[in-house]
């Protein structure tokens, strides 16, 4: 949404597991098996239900990594998840990711409009093209599709999710949804993947790591929005942003400390190496990172939004592996800001008067302490700022998000069958 129009701010919980920092599950404060018990997710949206968030936010992919020799890993099927906590929750919003790589649009749609209509139009969908050999080899594939190929098909499956919720003709009929439609959230900052967000998204779910980029970002998503013939103003920005908060500056920067000891070095390096599309593990690390021996970022495979994402720390900072790796939080690859919650108050509202964001989707460092650290103390500051709402105004995740309801698709039926 634009600066002019804008009036509160939008803020998301990431439920990425144990939390976003590599190491997460082995902070003492927290139960190193919660990512694999229900009540861990359940009681976090009752959490950000009653702090007034927006949504709660759930990452996934269709396939086990071998990070979990590391790390905890998704360990629900969003939608199953989604649907216990809409039963336990009645007001926040509810967004799961799902592939577009991997599911067939008309059993995703129904699917998907049956958690908005149980929920009583609390859903959002975060569409994701899914990179990596992994998601591949488990539908039986040798490799995968190339980068442009999966947003081609990224288009086109939600092209055809967005009939079936609109009731077009010759779409298969779905569950009517309470807020006209499910929310569209989109994840990706390549130039396929900002085409994709003019064209469809409504929320988008950024990696940005300065204000400077955010900007450039908006503008770009802005100029597409407007290209597909859309209003700029209903697309809510939301980058990530992981937070690491302490009642003091130096008990925030000790935490911080305390996360970076706690990464298994393995997973850091797999997780480095995936991102940059090269096999580190015999580098040194206390060897300075080479850009010369890095591609192009349109020749990148996997995810070009974290490729870019990395690129830019090396080069604005030069750093060796070992302290890229620190930056990056042992692969959590979004945005980190450490320190006091009127710290961390200040960068958000930062960017948020900047127009670089309209609210962020949070990653706590660890969970469920961290998350409870940012509920019980930014939450607060950010109220008593003018900045966050003290009370929900509606019921559904569209009245959160100061979203309208969605006209019907604009592509013709018989357009749309041709491309299936």
């Amino acid at each position: 949404m634009s600066p002019s129009t804008r009036r509160e701010l939008h803020i998301n919980v990431n439920i990425l597991n144990a939390g976003v920092f590599g190491g997460s599950w082995r902070v003492p404060e927290n139960d190193p098996l919660s990512a694999y018990q229900l009540e861990h997710y359940v009681e976090i949206a009752k959490k950000a239900e009653a702090a007034k968030l927006d949504a709660i936010f759930l990452a996934d992919g269709p396939g086990l990594e071998p990070d979990l020799a590391h790390r905890s890993g998704n360990s629900f099927e969003p939608s199953v998840l989604l649907g216990r906590i809409a039963a336990e929750t009645d007001r926040i919003g509810l967004i799961g990711t799902f592939s577009s790589s991997y599911n067939d649009a008309d059993e995703l749609a129904a699917r998907l409009a049956s958690i908005d209509a149980l929920s009583g139009g609390r859903f959002g969908w975060n569409v994701v093209t899914t990179a990596g050999s992994a998601a591949a080899a488990n539908f039986g594939r040798d490799g995968e599709p190339d980068h442009t190929a999966r947003y081609t098909r990224a288009s086109d499956v939600t092209a055809r999710v967005i009939a079936a919720w609109a009731g077009q003709e010759g779409a298969p009929a779905v569950a009517p949804s309470p807020q006209g439609r499910p929310v569209l959230v989109q994840a990706g900052a390549s130039k396929d993947g900002t085409r994709l967000a003019g064209e469809h998204a409504e929320v988008i779910f950024t990696a940005a790591q300065t204000l400077d980029e955010a900007l450039a970002f908006r503008r770009a998503v802005d100029e597409h929005a407007i290209g597909f013939g859309r209003r700029p103003e209903h697309v809510a920005i939301l980058p990530g942003l992981s937070t690491v908060v302490g009642s003091t500056e130096a008990e925030a920067q000790e935490r911080r400390e305390l996360l970076a000891e706690l990464v298994p070095e393995p997973y850091a390096v797999n997780r480095l190496s995936a991102q940059l599309g090269l096999d580190l593990s015999g580098v040194d690390l206390d060897e300075t990172v080479p850009l010369d021996a890095l591609p192009a970022p349109e020749s990148a495979g996997g995810s070009q939004t974290f490729y870019r994402l990395v690129l830019g720390i090396i080069e604005r900072e030069r750093p060796t592996y070992r302290r890229l790796l620190r930056t990056l939080g042992g692969g959590a690859g979004h945005r980190i800001v450490v320190g006091t919650p009127e710290q961390i108050a200040d960068d958000i509202e930062r960017w948020f008067r900047a127009g670089a964001a309209d609210g962020f989707n949070v990653m706590p460092d660890a969970l469920p302490s961290g998350f409870d650290h940012f509920a019980e103390q930014v939450i607060p500051e950010l109220q008593r700022r003018g900045l966050f709402r003290t009370e929900y105004t509606g019921s559904t995740l569209r009245d959160h998000l100061g979203l309208p309801v969605q006209a019907p698709l604009r592509r013709s039926t018989a357009a749309l069958a041709a491309t299936w």
